[in-house]
């Protein structure tokens, strides 16, 4: 569920940065960082759905 709405909102940030600007208008939401926040969730997500599925933890390479 997490990941989905992750997924939605990374498409809806896109879609809204992409978005041409209105001509006067000074101030907009920046789209940019709440995009890559959403992506850094999908990603962390999928990586703990693969511990859960595996049955293994990630190791570090340390």
């Amino acid at each position: 569920m997490v990941i989905l709405t992750a997924g939605i909102l990374t498409a809806l940030a896109v879609w809204r940065d992409r978005a041409p600007r209105e001509l006067g208008k000074i101030w907009h939401f920046p789209w940019r960082p709440l995009a890559a926040v959403a992506i850094l969730v999908i990603l962390l997500g999928l990586a703990h759905l693969v511990t859960l599925l595996s049955g293994r933890q990630f190791t570090g390479r340390l």
